[in-house]
């Protein structure tokens, strides 16, 4: 009887450790198709990405990329140079679903949803 308790304590347990576990495995290296709803329509821009630990490199368009992946949830803060606006910070968070980003951006003082999907 203890046995059976103590094997059922720890299937409990492992199950509790695996969503963890897919969630520290995620990562968003790779390719990215990114559409950002403007007051203008649709934006495209496409995005590479490179991650390690949870820092994220790489480029969006021409800008170099900087930011944080952890826990499914994408954090990005860097310059860019709008042809529109001019230069300014683009801010990105977002969470990672699949193969599918989803989230917000801010630029200056304009913002909107954004959602991206791994072109590969």
């Amino acid at each position: 009887m203890k046995l059976l308790i103590v094997l059922a304590s720890l299937t409990v347990v492992l199950g509790l450790l695996v969503p963890k576990t897919k969630a520290q495995m995620a990562d968003i290296s790779g390719k990215w198709h990114f559409v950002l709803q403007t007051e203008g329509g649709e934006r495209d821009v496409d995005a590479n990405f490179q991650q390690q630990a949870e820092k994220v490199t790489g480029t969006w368009d021409k800008a170099k990329v900087q930011g944080t992946f952890s826990d499914g949830k994408l954090n990005l803060e860097f310059p860019i140079e709008s042809e529109e606006a001019g230069p300014g910070t683009l801010t990105l968070k977002g969470q990672l679903e699949g193969d599918a980003l989803t989230g917000t951006w801010a630029f200056q003082t304009y913002d909107g949803k954004f959602k991206a999907t791994r072109t590969h």
